[in-house]
């Protein structure tokens, strides 16, 4: 486990920040400017709480109960009250790491002082995250508006020492049983400390910053297995030389045509597409896999500029200003981070279809240009890779459901005060499952080209270098080569784990040099 500490300042924090505490269990750490704007915003709301004007969540019902007036006796039970009603999630427990996520970027947004929470709330957020207490947070509950509610509720449950949470042995305990045994004492809230703990796009935002990783991480495999099919399909490279993707500049698409010609360099497998089925062109899926890929690659590149002004943002309603002033404001809303959580899904659905269609091709003996059916060693007798391809194609099926947009769907909620909702949540949600889908889809292919790559080096042409690295890797990662069938699930399983872990690009990369 990764203990380097991360430290909550003022002013955002980065993506790398919150991959470290969500995945690697980095320590967090309050600065001192943090503490000192905790105490300011703090001095503004008690010295609102203390006059008679209802200001909203200091002294006010919420949502469509704005308009009561709390007396000061109440504030106290108003506060403990807005966590338990809202920590009203159901379904399955959402992963450790996207609680790890949700709970530091709320820290976040709460040491940047302008939610007005006391020090000492923000320093029991810190050692909950730091004690490796997780929250019990349930799968439904948000409308990505008003913030996460019921998710950063249950969180918020758990800072009282009431509701479910997990050590950091994995066993799911009463939360103040778990904070006893760290000795955490639960917090009191005050005026609008409960509201400010839950009015946020914190877990929406965590799941996108860790998409994003994943998502670089897919792309760079997917451009290395778009070569090796190419290879295996005696296709041509020059497609990709850098002259014919600078006249038509999209970013992305320059990177994954380089990525590909690195990949491809000293093959003797290309350029053999005029020998015995001679063909003035390759099929799209392996001409266009730059333009594709790269136009992923761009989308990437605006997701992660979105994200980045998100972590730069202190969403909360209301907010404490400089001034001393206490705003109402509509910063909760998701729409911004749910359009790009759509937006992702929709080209990691396109990424895993093309893949499916090298994938395909490799298998079809009409169309591979002189590889056995199916890769398979003894057709007939053999399947080879047939049903391979099925759970490939399942897989991409299902991607392109998840590429339907939640942020299209609005439902009014609250009496229609929130009339209009992001769906943020949502997208999020079906983006981790698009995200893992994408992962098995890309270790199909690789398996598969790996495999047609073999079978050209047999009979006598010679793979690119960092190919037969990539190649020898994965195979000494447990998936087996050519050879008669035998139970594949397992070999694709560790493909699968392959290109998951980063593995692929980190064995051509002593080829190729880094790859983009």
């Amino acid at each position: 486990m990764d203990m380097h500490t991360v430290v909550v300042g003022t002013s955002g924090t980065t993506a790398e920040d919150v991959v470290a505490v969500a995945r690697h269990g980095a320590q967090v750490e309050l600065s001192a400017a943090a503490v000192d704007a905790l105490a300011a915003s703090r001095l503004i709301v008690d010295a609102l709480a203390a006059k008679p004007e209802p200001v909203y969540g200091v002294s006010t019902g919420f949502g469509a109960l704005a308009s009561r007036h709390i007396s000061t006796e109440l504030r106290a039970q108003l506060q403990r009250n807005i966590v338990r009603s809202h920590a009203a999630g159901m379904g399955p427990r959402v992963e450790r790491e996207v609680v790890r996520a949700l709970m530091f970027l709320r820290l976040k947004t709460v040491a940047s002082g302008h939610t007005g929470v006391r020090p000492e709330v923000a320093q029991t957020m810190a050692d909950v995250l730091n004690a490796g207490i997780t929250p019990v947070v349930h799968e439904y509950g948000s409308l990505g508006c008003s913030g996460d509610l019921a998710p950063l509720s249950h969180c918020a449950l758990t800072l009282m020492g009431e509701g479910d949470a997990e050590g950091p042995d994995g066993t799911v305990r009463p939360a103040g049983e778990l904070l006893a045994a760290h000795g955490i004492t639960p917090v009191e809230l005050r005026e609008k400390e409960g509201l400010a703990l839950l009015n946020g796009t914190d877990g929406m935002l965590g799941m996108l910053v860790m998409a994003l990783a994943d998502l670089r991480n897919l792309y760079t495999s997917a451009d290395i297995t778009a070569a090796l099919s190419l290879e295996a399909l005696l296709g041509t490279d020059k497609v990709l030389a850098p002259e014919l993707h600078a006249i038509r500049p999209h970013p992305g698409q320059g990177v994954s045509a380089d990525n590909m010609l690195r990949v491809l360099a000293g093959s003797g497998l290309t350029g053999h597409h005029q020998d015995d089925a001679p063909r003035v062109q390759d099929a799209y899926s392996v001409r266009c896999a730059p333009q594709v890929n790269g136009a992923g690659r761009d989308t990437l590149d605006y997701a992660a500029v979105v994200a980045g002004r998100e972590l730069a943002s202190s969403v909360d309603n209301p907010v404490v200003l400089p001034d001393g002033r206490v705003e109402s404001n509509g910063n909760f809303h998701g729409a911004p981070v749910a359009y790009v959580l759509d937006f992702l899904a929709i080209v990691a659905a396109d990424l895993g279809s093309i893949c499916e269609r090298r994938t395909d091709r490799l298998l079809d003996k009409n169309r591979s240009h002189g590889l056995p059916p199916f890769l398979a060693d003894d057709a007939g007798v053999d399947s080879g890779l047939m049903i391979a391809q099925y759970t490939q194609a399942a897989l991409v099926s299902e991607m392109k459901r998840l590429a339907v947009p939640a942020s299209a769907d609005s439902i009014p909620s609250s009496a229609m005060q929130e009339d209009h909702v992001s769906m943020g949540w949502s997208a999020a949600r079906k983006l981790r499952t698009a995200v893992d889908n994408l992962a098995r889809i890309v270790a199909v292919e690789l398996y598969a080209a790996a495999r047609a790559v073999e079978i050209r080096a047999a009979e006598g042409l010679a793979p690119a270098p960092a190919s037969q690295a990539a190649v020898a890797a994965l195979r000494a990662a447990g998936a087996e080569g050519p050879g008669p069938d035998r139970f594949l699930a397992p070999d694709l399983a560790a493909a699968d784990t392959f290109v998951r872990e980063g593995r692929l690009i980190a064995a051509v990369e002593p080829v190729t040099g880094p790859l983009a």
